[in-house]
């Protein structure tokens, strides 16, 4: 094995972006993958007909290192709608633009037009991004200049932001950042709000696995599986890779696994991985849909239940259920160090924010992912140090911003370092 140029541990989206590239611009590529399939924390599986993602996770078709990365009309993403429903202590309230909000619910929307010191407070909030709204580079750079960067909660208390619409923006984001006390940069929570204002998330038609698969498709004979990477080390100018079954020694090594495999292997002398976030996604069958728009459904009442969200999935994307039934999801915060909180709470939690029976309800899987994505506290640094030692780069979310878009992008950006090594060797690159 010692032809190989570059070896990319790890077939999530970033070893698989990088990988990609490095292979379409000439490089002879080999990507080791521990596991038994492509996509590292997106996966999707078929269970009793119904397909299920290893926690609820959407594709955004804004994220321009997505387009850049597949066909994104070949994934036929079904997206979901525009809006949320949210249980407050006052009813229930769609939470949407007026118009969207006039045609998911009637008029019963006049409960979600926003008051307008509500709306004006926000509008202060997100200033900074509407002034760099059509920005397709720079617009971190742009955000990070624009006002100091705080924690989400502090943004808002500055801004004197308050009310039904903080609630749902705090509560909606919970989900997406998988934390709930506002710690998260507003920074990045500004950059995820630009991606939802610009695209409709959804989710492809075969599953969130149709990414990676799509991704992986032109390396085909360059992934091999089961190949748990034990230990990375620059010999002599090359790198040394060490596996269960093989040593191979390569020019380049790039580590694409998440930040807490990526310090196991190369040590916290090399490496110091963040905090991790988790989350609980509760899958349930359903014979009779307890709603059929397919909003996010958001609970901000002072007494509330453990779930950040749930909503019936297959309204949104009928490609989940098999023809007759329906897939509800709900997802639930895990804290570092704590135990998932009860199934029957979730799904009590899950029945009264969808407004159904929770006798309803059949569990088809629980999914507990407790090194979901990094921490992503102000400042927001968006762009980590990749290069490890002369042989040795890394990419991940980690290295960019906790995403789908920061993970393609970190791949790209060591792709090109890997090729910039080559080029300063007076090597084709």
């Amino acid at each position: 094995m010692d032809d190989v140029e570059v070896v990319v541990v790890g077939a999530g989206v970033a070893g698989l972006r990088c990988a990609g590239l490095l292979q379409a611009a000439g490089r002879s590529v080999l990507v080791l993958e521990a596991g038994d399939g492509v996509g590292g924390r997106i996966r999707t599986d078929r269970v009793d007909g119904f397909l299920l993602d290893r926690g609820f996770q959407v594709a955004n078709p804004a994220y321009n290192a997505l387009r850049a990365a597949v066909d994104v009309a070949a994934l036929e993403v079904q997206p979901f709608p525009a809006g949320a429903r949210v249980l407050a202590d006052d009813g229930a309230h769609t939470v949407a633009d007026p118009a969207r909000a006039f045609r998911l619910a009637g008029a019963s929307a006049l409960t979600a037009l926003p008051r307008p010191a509500e709306l004006w407070a926000l509008g202060k909030w997100a200033a900074p991004l509407l002034t760099g709204m059509r920005k397709e580079h720079g617009l971190a750079r742009h955000l990070l200049q624009a006002r100091p960067d705080t924690s989400l909660r502090v943004s808002l208390d500055k801004v004197g932001a308050h009310g039904l619409l903080r609630a749902t923006l705090e509560r909606y984001l919970a989900g997406v950042v998988l934390e709930d006390e506002g710690e998260t940069s507003a920074a990045f929570a500004l950059l995820l709000m630009r991606s939802f204002a610009r695209g409709r998330p959804g989710l492809p038609r075969a599953g969130m696995q149709a990414l990676p698969d799509a991704m992986a498709a032109p390396l085909a004979g360059r992934i091999r599986f089961g190949e748990k990477v034990e230990h990375v080390e620059e010999i002599d100018g090359r790198a040394r890779v060490w596996t269960v079954g093989s040593t191979i020694t390569t020019d380049r090594v790039v580590v694409a696994t998440d930040a807490w495999s990526a310090e196991s292997l190369l040590g916290r002398a090399r490496l110091v991985a963040p905090e991790p976030k988790g989350l609980v996604t509760d899958w349930y069958a359903v014979d009779e849909a307890p709603e059929t728009t397919g909003l996010l459904h958001l609970d901000v009442r002072q007494d509330r239940g453990p779930a950040v969200n749930a909503c019936v999935v297959s309204a949104a994307a009928p490609s989940y259920a098999p023809a007759g039934r329906h897939l509800v999801q709900a997802t639930s915060l895990l804290p570092a160090g704590a135990e998932p909180a009860p199934e029957s709470d979730v799904r009590r939690h899950a029945a009264a924010m969808l407004g159904g029976s929770e006798a309803g309800l059949t569990l088809l899987r629980r999914d507990v992912v407790p090194h979901a994505l990094p921490v992503q506290p102000a400042p927001l640094h968006f762009r980590a140090r990749q290069r490890v030692d002369e042989v040795t780069l890394v990419c991940g979310d980690h290295r960019d911003t906790a995403s789908t878009q920061g993970a393609l992008v970190s791949g790209a950006r060591a792709a090109r370092a890997v090729l910039a090594s080559f080029a300063s060797l007076g090597e084709f690159a």
